[in-house]
């Protein structure tokens, strides 16, 4: 059985994970600490960085776009496109891997102003992404497509931190907030993270951050919280 190597908060894991989900591929997966990476791990990972995954045949991948191209190589697509549409999708499907750390770094900030200024180019990502969606469900038609999932953890992180802190990192593109909420309603979310995904990113990003002083105002204000019960322990 395919083997995927994973940490917990990292985005380009849970795009691994989506098109695994989507394909319907039997895998196992193993967390580990980056913090304290095991050195097996450094023993078969070129660049110490997650995801990996183990085929079965034992042969070892890294970086998520090789991983997802092969898992199109080697499974069933899921649609078949011309060579054309493949390279467009590629095309978006990196527009928003590329924003992965950016968006990290945003959500990291420690003081307004910075957090502002990541934001602001951050938004840039999404303005495309507004720009470029039409009326059906999801990024291209009314199916889940490579493009969605590769968008998948950017959204995600984006609905956790409206949910915990009240503030909406997609306010101004309400054709990518609706696309947000199409694919949280499908599912799919769920399946791509570990269960106890919200406090394991709470305690990175909603601890020692600008975004934390936002918890601490929506609890002051007496707002729901998704922090109060899941992660702020």
């Amino acid at each position: 059985m395919i083997k995927l190597i994973s940490f917990k908060n990292c985005p380009f894991v849970q795009r691994v994970m989506g098109a695994l989900v989507t394909k319907n591929i039997p895998f196992e997966i193993e967390y580990i600490e980056l913090s304290n990476k095991p050195q097996w791990f450094l023993d078969i990972s070129p660049n110490g960085q997650v995801p990996v995954l183990v085929t079965e045949d034992k042969t070892v991948l890294f970086e998520s776009d090789a991983i997802v191209e092969y898992l199109d190589d080697k499974y069933l697509p899921i649609e078949q496109l011309a060579a054309e549409q493949k390279a467009l999708d590629r095309a978006w499907s990196y527009q928003a891997s590329k924003h992965y750390m950016a968006q990290c770094g945003t959500m990291g900030s420690k003081d307004k102003e910075t957090f502002e200024t990541r934001l602001a180019n951050l938004a840039k990502s999404f303005a495309k992404a507004e720009a470029k969606l039409g009326d059906t469900r999801f990024f291209k038609g009314d199916s889940i497509s490579n493009v969605d999932i590769a968008w998948l953890p950017l959204l995600h992180r984006a609905a956790v931190i409206k949910n915990c802190t009240g503030f909406d990192m997609l306010d101004g593109f309400p054709k990518v907030q609706k696309w947000q909420t199409t694919l949280i309603e499908s599912g799919l979310t769920e399946k791509t993270v570990p269960n106890d995904f919200v406090n394991t990113f709470s305690h990175f990003y909603l601890k020692n951050t600008y975004l934390a002083s936002l918890v601490d105002s929506a609890a002051v204000n007496g707002e729901t919280s998704c922090c109060e019960t899941a992660c702020c322990g």
